[in-house]
């Protein structure tokens, strides 16, 4: 008997659509998680490099400037060739970031990894944001909102474990997470496509920012408790660490971890509780807890109490996250569909600045003022922002449509 051979193509296996929403999760969040890993390590490096806190935050922020700009470029890109190629580009770049951090030798290395890991993580957010949308309608803006939160987390605290408890502490976090990031690009290989191609893909790397006029008094609105969440963010992400071991006079980097844990779980907690609370009100709610938990975390830190310290920053955390959630939603409605995009291109734009300006500012100012005071001044600087947010939430025109679903 003669052999029939097919010429049929194999089929090549695809995951389901609960399988994809995991692996699009998991992977938005250990990318996350590499953006806060570096941030117990950066003691360690200044202890190694003798680099002062003006260069700590510069190393710091180059990543939200890249990030930034990532966004405003590629964010659309998978719209145009499809969410898995963009997806893997962000993978393989991420993956290169975390070798240079793994050999790093000096403050340059750190900063091409930082600028690498800071456009890398922008283009993945995009794509994998909207796989996540595409593959479940239903939880994906639930997902998309968490993530990124559980993510900071994860990385901060699992990330100081790592430095404190296993050997090689500046390259073992590294290589734990390239490790992860090869076997995440393997499987989003099975990762069924979501978007056919479209023209218009050079297009769209052309960045799109513009308020429309009916939204411009609400942007001027949302700016405070916007500008306050991130700085607050921006300062934690790069000197808290610093902070935290001077209040709590202890050596471990665990401390550190510890507070950017307790900063952004708390902010995740908020973005669940709040997430069908009409938008103003979140505003409202999310001012308040702000300038409170900014206020008790002074008294911790000029008290030298860690319990204060700590306890201050889980109310600032829930404040940041329930700012954020609140400041998008009421902006949204501000804007036609098709002004949208625009719109949040500016959003986006004031919030990363608002994440890398200050926090650089007060690295600077870090060489002259002792870190305690330091701290009083720019906790006080974001308490009256938050007062500010708490007071213009009452001027929003009561015409605008409440949004009460995460944006």
């Amino acid at each position: 008997m003669s052999t029939v051979t097919s010429t049929l193509p194999a089929q090549r296996v695809r995951l389901g659509a609960g399988a994809a929403v995991v692996l699009l999760a998991t992977t938005l969040t250990t990318f996350m998680a590499a953006a806060s890993a570096p941030t117990p390590l950066y003691a360690v490096y200044q202890g190694h490099w003798g680099f002062s806190s003006s260069v700590l935050t510069a190393v710091y922020a180059v990543y939200a400037v890249s990030l930034l700009v990532a966004l405003l470029t590629v964010g659309s890109l998978s719209d145009h060739v499809g969410r898995r190629p963009v997806i893997l580009g962000a993978v393989a770049l991420e993956t290169v970031a975390m070798a240079i951090f793994a050999s790093a030798d000096g403050v340059t290395a750190l900063v091409v990894a930082r600028v690498l890991q800071g456009f890398a993580t922008g283009a993945a957010t995009g794509a994998l944001g909207a796989g996540l949308l595409d593959a479940d309608r239903t939880r994906g803006p639930l997902v998309n909102s968490v993530t990124p939160a559980l993510g900071l987390a994860a990385g901060g605290l699992g990330s100081s474990l790592l430095v404190q408890y296993l050997p090689a502490p500046t390259r073992t976090v590294f290589l734990v997470l390239a490790v992860a990031f090869v076997l995440q690009g393997a499987a989003i290989l099975l990762l069924p496509e979501s978007a056919g191609r479209r023209a218009g893909a050079l297009a769209s790397l052309r960045p799109r920012v513009s308020v429309p006029a009916g939204a411009r008094r609400v942007l001027l609105l949302v700016t405070p408790i916007t500008v306050a969440g991130w700085a607050l963010g921006g300062f934690y992400l790069s000197l808290g660490p610093s902070l935290a071991r001077e209040v709590t006079g202890s050596g471990s980097v665990v401390v550190g971890g510890l507070l950017l844990f307790a900063l952004t779980i708390s902010g995740t907690v908020a973005i669940l509780a709040l997430r069908a609370v009409p938008a103003r009100r979140a505003m409202r709610v999310a001012s308040a807890l702000l300038a409170f938990g900014v206020v008790v975390t002074l008294l911790g830190v000029n008290a030298g109490s860690g319990v204060l310290f700590f306890a201050g920053t889980v109310v600032a955390g829930l404040g940041f996250g329930a700012g954020f959630q609140g400041a998008a939603r009421t902006l949204l409605p501000a804007a036609a569909p098709h002004e949208r995009a625009g719109l949040m291109a500016a959003f986006y734009i004031v919030s990363y600045l608002a994440m890398s300006i200050p926090a650089t500012a007060a690295g600077v100012v870090a060489g002259h003022l002792p870190l305690v005071e330091l701290t009083t001044y720019y906790g006080i600087v974001l308490t009256l922002l938050a007062l500010a947010a708490l007071a213009g939430t009452f001027f929003v025109r009561e015409r605008l449509p409440e949004a009460t679903r995460p944006a």
